[in-house]
């Protein structure tokens, strides 16, 4: 659908683009048409003409339970009226409630600590880690997203050629996605595959390596799952050499499962952060993890002590609706996680059987309540074999396609796609059929 169908988005986009430097509050939101929403609820967003569509986008991911689940905003109203506030000093018993939750539902959080997004959690993550070892390096993965600060900030989708052919074991070049990076940052990062864990050996035993860092299933690149034995590998190398396993659980935690992915693959990290869904789109980050590194932030020697700060961390309101968004999922034996298991059965069985019909090669990957499609032979292992072999123009053909007949996919190829609490069986079937006329604008690839 041309850009031309949203002439009240436009004049939104012109106004923002007159005040706000590069038109939107985060670049990660620009989109192509740019739509302006102003209203969500449950399953749907509204545009500013007016027009519903069935959200998978969910704000990218937060929203497990639904945009303005009912529940959530009555917790945030009740602490309005009760006069909370932000006090800024002392503790809390609400932060110590959030604190109490986030424990019983991961077990290898000993201890933890709240920040206000996933991105200050992960530049604590480091600082910790750093700071625990006594040392600087720190390893990613390629096509991983761990926020926007100078140790983590680089293409998530590099093109191959400034990535060079596959290594392994070896390492890829820093490729920072902003200006502004100290040169010396690249100096002290590792870039891996997913899934090589002889990559990760290769690099440990030549660097000293503070912390392996990465999201246990790579959900910033569609959704990639680690491949049998991968994430236990992790851990014993990080064992072996002294290093920090961190993972970035920003995406995948309270949304794959309420102990997060690592209770899915019984894998437990030295350190975890969490973001996103824990709050059902309210601002909150979290790190935690083992006692001992955790201790860190309050070590009595100044020296040792490692600084968490923020005016905003554990701020009412959102650990207000931290705390109802967790106590929901809690419920009646994790009944949430039950049904969003059979939706994403369902839809993924009814994705799979469209593209068949079609005669298009296609393999859906999901996990939990997340998903996405690949317009490839199967489901890829890394960054390298995702670029090489998915057809990214098919992809974008598909979500506009899905755009102009009512059904939301963030229009950039191979983004992750979320359900929520709040989809229902009508809208899957929607989203069914949806797909089904879309995809007679597609044709197979040559």
């Amino acid at each position: 659908m041309a850009a031309s169908g949203y002439p009240a988005s436009e004049e939104i986009a012109r106004a923002s683009a007159r005040h706000i430097a590069g038109g939107v509050v985060s670049l990660n939101r620009k989109t192509d048409p740019p739509i302006a929403f102003v209203r969500a609820q449950g399953s749907r967003l509204y545009d500013a003409e007016g027009r519903a569509y069935i959200d998978y986008h969910a704000a990218f991911a937060p929203h497990i339970l639904g945009h303005n689940d009912p529940g959530v905003n009555a917790a945030v109203k009740a602490a309005m009226d009760e006069g909370l506030s932000l006090m800024g000093s002392g503790p809390t018993p609400w932060e110590a409630r959030l604190a109490e939750l986030l424990r019983a539902c991961v077990p290898s959080l000993d201890l933890v600590q709240i920040t206000n997004t996933g991105s200050e959690a992960t530049a604590h993550a480091i600082r910790l880690s750093r700071a625990y070892t006594g040392r600087e390096d720190i390893v990613l993965m390629l096509g991983g997203y761990n926020g926007w600060h100078n140790d983590v900030a680089r293409a998530v989708m590099p093109d191959l050629e400034a990535t060079g052919p596959r290594v392994s074991p070896g390492e890829y070049p820093f490729l920072p996605s902003s200006a502004g990076i100290p040169e010396g940052v690249g100096r002290r990062v590792h870039l891996v595959n997913f899934n090589d864990l002889a990559s990760v050996e290769y690099v440990l035993r030549r660097h000293p390596v503070a912390c392996v860092l990465t999201e246990p299933a790579l959900q910033n690149i569609g959704v990639v799952p680690p491949k049998p034995g991968y994430l236990e590998g992790l851990k014993k190398l990080c064992a072996a050499h002294g290093a920090l396993l961190v993972f970035d659980e920003v995406k995948t935690g309270f949304r794959a499962a309420l102990g997060g992915y690592q209770s899915r693959c019984g894998v437990a990290p030295d350190l975890s952060v969490f973001g996103k869904a824990v709050a059902n789109g309210y601002p909150l980050g979290v790190i935690g993890g083992r006692r001992d590194v955790m201790e860190r932030f309050a070590d009595p020697d100044p020296k040792k002590r490692v600084l968490i700060a923020g005016t905003y961390n554990a701020h009412p309101f959102t650990a207000a609706a931290a705390i109802a968004t967790i106590e929901r999922l809690r419920a009646n034996d994790g009944e949430v996680y039950a049904a969003l298991e059979a939706k994403g059965a369902r839809l993924q069985r009814g994705l799979e059987e469209l593209f068949a019909e079609k005669g298009l090669p296609a393999a859906v990957s999901r996990i939990g309540s997340a998903f996405c499609v690949y317009f490839m032979d199967r489901v890829p292992a890394d960054w390298h074999e995702l670029a090489a072999h998915h057809d990214f123009e098919q992809d974008r053909r598909l979500r506009r396609a899905l755009l102009a007949r009512g059904v939301y996919h963030f229009p950039l190829a191979a983004k992750q796609g979320s359900l929520s609490a709040a989809h229902s069986d009508e809208d899957l079937a929607r989203t069914l059929e949806a797909t089904r006329e879309a995809l007679k604008d597609l044709r197979p690839s040559a």
